[in-house]
């Protein structure tokens, strides 16, 4: 960090460090502490502080932490304050954006204030979220007269081009994160024209890179870090051997993410990207010197070729790739149209390269060409046997090739050490607290054969299992031999909480079964005047309840049904934190799947009955899925104990996650699954959620929900 700042100890005594770092922890959080002094609703939670004198002890040890911190234990401030407080340059990385703004914009300047501390703080996202001054310019000459939204959106964007410092297109109010624009007047690697541009200097991905460079502590996102490791793009490569402490809040993300940047992808959307550049350019900058609408149409032609061979399928479909053709895909004409692509991209990249010296525009095209080549190159040959290789079909085709999980990656790229066996240990008496219900230590040895590490590790989520060793977080991100923690919430649940599994409703693979939930959703939302979330497994799901609801409430004012898709999720979101804002407004049902699963936080009463439709199974067809059970199944291990069970509570325990938000919230969560009643592993999934107070009776589920109602007067 910066020169002033003072490090909680010298190199020449560890134990002193700790103990000076751990007492700096302590006083902080204490009753009388800066915390306290400042915030009078603050109250000391022992599992907050526990958890901190953890990190504490990382950072001085230079070693790595799991932890996972259920809601309300306070994680945030937890890991920020000994990072903070140890001196050294930090990096601390989110699953989301919103996270991440929450951080650099409210949590990290509150807690530099409270320390005292000048912190020079940057936040550093992907080159997506940034205004490229060049591609803008671009962009007016490129969007047809005719496309008049297209053009007002564009002509706003060069108004706030005028203004930005940050360039941060997040910043501008109305811009919807669907809008065709954005990619437009973004730079990806594969457009970006580097040091070459008119704009370099003043470029916001540039200016946003040399701010974190010479931060005390910078904010990014898992996606930006993973990119960063695959291809050394994002800054990180310089940013990262300057840092002692690095830190992944939302840590449970990190797996599917890291293997998305880890493996290989060729997407038709990136064949029609270039075609739509390399037309624009070449009209705009060499008309005449090569028969540029040709050679566009010719690799559009060919990238369409490609997605009729597949033909029609569901949105969402991924075909297997065991062989050399996708599964049920015709042997003969898969390979001619991929050939009859590649042709097509080498007879583009010819042309390019002759007009290399008329401008970078031109290399950069001729290399995007030159790698989608290569890329090809690769699909045609057998898959690796630690990856799978399938077809992501929806209008568009991805080709994607995937490591199973990011272990050889974190072990050898970020933490740079050797597996280790795990030892189960007592904690010591010092921070032997009630609210830490596991903690397992790597094992120590010598000086001389352990690997030190010269950078702090920390990792930490809500959720990372469903038993004391988090295998289902630290065996697929290889860290089997890190150092675990387990740190339960301090709310009441058993008071405040309670969970409904309808043991009469139909089967979850029964057709009648989503509106089956559709009624028991509306007959319950109308006893609280709306304040539900539902959480859907499926898109059909989600299509299906959604419609049933929106009859059942058509026509009436008191409750409102907001289904995903047809907004934002930040609309969506906004609008039924409202609720029924005092009675101005219905109350509001959200339907909603995928990302609604997490990242929703609806304190107080604006969220008071989450439903979940069903049990969330890993889809067994998917081809990652099954490429992993075929793994553990060569390992003489149980798929579905040891990787359906786990995946299941997991997600299980994020959509609970959503009901209770705060100390004093209150809430029913009903899972309409009846196997949770029936099958064997239903206890063990019943008891990765918190510790609700069990409604075994639709008698009991209503005295619940009325009893809630009364007290906010919808009675």
């Amino acid at each position: 960090m910066s020169d002033c700042l003072t490090p909680a100890g010298s190199n020449s005594g560890q134990e002193v460090a700790q103990s000076t770092l751990e007492q700096q922890v302590l006083d902080f959080f204490a009753p009388g502490g800066p915390l306290a002094e400042h915030d009078p609703h603050y109250r000391e939670r022992s599992g907050q502080r526990h958890m901190a004198l953890a990190v504490a002890r990382a950072i001085v040890e230079h070693d790595a932490l799991v932890v996972e911190a259920g809601t309300g234990v306070g994680k945030t401030f937890a890991y920020l304050v000994p990072a903070l407080l140890a001196g050294e340059r930090a990096l601390v990385s989110t699953a989301t954006k919103t996270l991440q703004d929450q951080l650099f914009t409210r949590d990290l300047p509150y807690l530099a204030n409270l320390l005292g501390l000048p912190l020079r703080l940057a936040l550093l996202k992907g080159r997506g979220s940034y205004l490229c001054l060049h591609r803008l310019h671009q962009a007016r000459h490129t969007v047809l007269r005719s496309d008049g939204a297209l053009l007002h959106t564009i002509s706003r964007i060069e108004r706030f081009a005028q203004s930005t410092r940050t360039g941060d297109l997040s910043e501008l109010e109305g811009l919807d994160e669907r809008s065709p624009a954005i990619p437009l007047v973004t730079s990806t690697r594969d457009n970006c024209i580097g040091s070459t541009c008119d704009h370099f200097r003043q470029c916001h991905v540039n200016v946003a890179r040399r701010e974190a460079l010479a931060a005390d502590v910078v904010v990014v996102n898992h996606h930006l870090f993973f990119a960063d490791l695959a291809v050394r793009e994002s800054g990180m490569a310089e940013l990262l051997p300057s840092v002692h402490t690095v830190i992944f809040d939302e840590a449970h993300q990190l797996n599917e993410i890291g293997t998305q940047f880890m493996g290989m992808q060729l997407g038709s959307g990136h064949v029609l990207d270039l075609c739509r550049d390399l037309l624009a350019t070449g009209m705009q900058s060499a008309r005449g010197l090569a028969d540029w609408q040709t050679l566009a149409r010719q690799l559009e032609q060919a990238a369409r070729e490609l997605r009729l061979v597949v033909g029609q399928r569901p949105a969402g479909t991924k075909l297997r790739w065991t062989e050399s053709v996708p599964d049920t895909l015709n042997p003969d004409e898969w390979p001619g149209a991929l050939r009859a692509l590649r042709t097509a991209l080498e007879d583009a990249a010819s042309a390019l390269d002759m007009m290399s010296e008329l401008g970078p525009d031109f290399v950069r095209l001729h290399q995007r060409a030159t790698a989608m080549q290569e890329r090809i190159d690769l699909f045609q040959q057998p898959c690796p046997p630690d990856a799978v290789r399938w077809l992501d079909v929806s209008a568009q085709l991805r080709l994607v090739q995937s490591p199973l999980d990011i272990a050889e990656t974190v072990r050898t790229r970020m933490l740079k050490r050797k597996q280790l066996p795990v030892q189960e240990r007592e904690p010591e008496s010092a921070w032997d607290e009630p609210q830490v219900i596991h903690e397992v230590q790597s094992e120590k040895l010598h000086d001389d054969h352990r690997i030190k590490q010269g950078r702090t590790w920390i990792f930490t989520s809500a959720t990372l299992g469903d038993e004391p060793q988090l295998r289902w977080f630290t065996e697929p991100c290889g860290m089997q031999d890190v150092a675990t923690l387990q740190v339960e919430s301090p709310f009441a649940y058993a008071t405040h909480a309670s969970v409904h599994v309808p043991p009469d409703l139909p089967l979850p693979n029964a057709p009648e079964h989503p509106a089956a939930v559709a009624r028991l959703v509306a007959e319950a939302a109308s006893q609280i005047g709306g304040r539900t979330l539902v959480l859907t497994t499926t898109l059909r799901s989600l299509r299906v309840i959604g419609e049933a609801l929106r009859r059942r409430f058509e026509g009436g004012d008191s409750i409102e049904v907001l289904v995903q898709g047809e907004s934002t999720k930040r609309r969506l979101i906004e609008r039924f934190r409202l609720g029924d804002d005092e009675g101005r407004l219905p109350g509001c049902i959200l339907v909603a799947s995928a990302s609604f699963w997490e990242g929703v936080d609806v304190p107080g009463d604006g969220l008071q009955l989450v439903v979940i439709d069903k049990l969330p199974f890993p889809p067994p067809q998917d081809p990652l899925v099954e490429a992993r059970s075929r793994r553990l199944e060569l390992e003489g291990r149980s798929p579905f104990r040891d990787y359906f069970l786990p995946e299941t509570a997991v997600m299980l325990k994020q959509g609970a996650g959503r009901l209770i938000r705060r100390e004093n919230d209150t809430g029913v969560l009903i899972v309409c699954d009846r196997r949770l009643l029936q099958m064997s592993y239903g206890n063990r999934l019943l008891k990765a959620l918190p510790p609700m107070r069990r409604l075994a009776s639709r008698e009991e589920l209503d005295a619940a929900l009325q009893a809630m109602a009364c007290r906010h007067g919808k009675d």
